[in-house]
């Protein structure tokens, strides 16, 4: 067994401890830490299980998967988060995945894979794609906030139906994109195609039924878990003397994305830069393009209307966030200098985050 199987299996202790912590009442603080830890290897698991059933399913309805499972835990966390009315912790988690794939996850895969390999090389078309479906994502939020910070009067209701249409648009961009990177392009991602196939050949045939079996109870747990960290998150931040917004931008996404994290810097050790950086990027993507506006629609069946009305701060660090990963992966070629840059930018932000005041109801 591998020391990184090694670690999940042992992370797992922490779902049987976070329950006996809820029922035994051991405090918000020790619910929320074991929740939290419990969340990391069921999300790798289920990522592992996406990827098992994948190499059965073949390339077409496998990348369809693994678009649909790619961010389920930190979707749903966040259909927890706003059924609970935490709506401002839940746009939050929104900026902070983005943020943190763009910064944290492409900038340590830059970082360790620059000082292993030197000079690392991608599709430049496909980060050009990229660059341009994340520049759609800052303005999917620009236009709400501005109209918001703009008029005068300006109703909630009208706020949201803004919101949905523009959430409309950006599920059919999301489609569109599958479209493209799995039908009339596909050849342009074929170093994933090339993955699942060596991963067949080394491995032998997955079990369909049994990696089936294991992503619907690593979902199921993911739910009961979230539960529990949704509910212990306030007093729990409290108590460590951090704001829900400092939780919702940091903690939350890498509790959801550790796995992912994991995955792209192991990738891009191996010198497959291209891989890594559609696990980072895509992951940003699918947040941006998808998550978000399913949460949107989600909080009308909820009660809980949820707008893409963001928090100017929150929409600068998105939008400096893309810019700096556009500008460093549109040649193609990246080095340990360039990831660097980008985890400096994410400590910046981090540390801004951390010594904001309250704001619209977070703290």
């Amino acid at each position: 067994m591998s020391a990184k199987n090694l670690l999940l299996f042992l992370l797992l202790l922490f779902v049987p401890l976070s329950f006996a912590a809820h029922f035994l009442h051991w405090g918000d603080l020790i619910i929320f830490i074991t929740a939290g830890l419990a969340i990391l290897p069921l999300a790798a698991w289920m990522g592992t299980a996406t990827e098992e059933i994948a190499v059965v399913a073949g390339p077409s309805l496998g990348g369809l998967l693994n678009a649909t499972f790619g961010n389920a835990t930190e979707l749903i966390i966040a259909l927890i988060a706003l059924k609970a009315g935490l709506v401002s912790v839940v746009k939050a988690s929104i900026t902070g995945s983005i943020i943190g794939n763009l910064l944290l996850v492409m900038g340590l895969s830059m970082l360790l894979g620059g000082l292993r390999h030197k000079e690392q090389k991608f599709q430049p078309v496909v980060a050009r794609m990229n660059s341009a479906a994340m520049n759609l994502a800052v303005i999917a939020i620009l236009v709400p906030t501005a109209v918001d910070h703009t008029s005068t009067g300006i109703g909630e209701q009208t706020l949201q139906n803004l919101s949905l249409a523009v959430a409309v648009v950006l599920i059919i961009v999301y489609a569109l994109t599958l479209l493209f990177s799995m039908k009339t392009h596909s050849y342009l991602y074929d170093v994933g195609v090339a993955d699942t196939e060596d991963l067949e050949t080394s491995h032998g045939k997955p079990n369909i039924w049994l990696w089936t079996g294991v992503l619907l109870v690593c979902t199921l747990l993911v739910a009961l878990e979230s539960e529990l960290l949704v509910e212990s998150l306030e007093v729990a931040t409290s108590e460590l003397g951090l704001t829900a917004l400092f939780t919702g931008v940091i903690l939350v996404p890498i509790i959801g994305n550790a796995a992912e994290h994991a995955t792209a810097v192991t990738v891009a050790l191996k010198n497959k830069m291209d891989l890594s950086l559609s696990v980072a990027v895509g992951s940003s993507m699918q947040i941006a393009l998808f998550v978000a506006p399913v949460l949107v629609i989600a909080g009308c069946f909820f009660g809980q209307p949820m707008d893409l009305d963001f928090n100017p701060f929150e929409l600068v660090a998105v939008a400096v966030s893309v810019l700096i990963a556009n500008t460093i992966s549109s040649d193609g070629e990246s080095n340990w200098l360039e990831g660097t840059l980008l985890l400096a930018t994410y400590a910046v932000l981090g540390f801004a985050f951390y010594f904001h005041p309250v704001i619209d109801g977070i703290g």
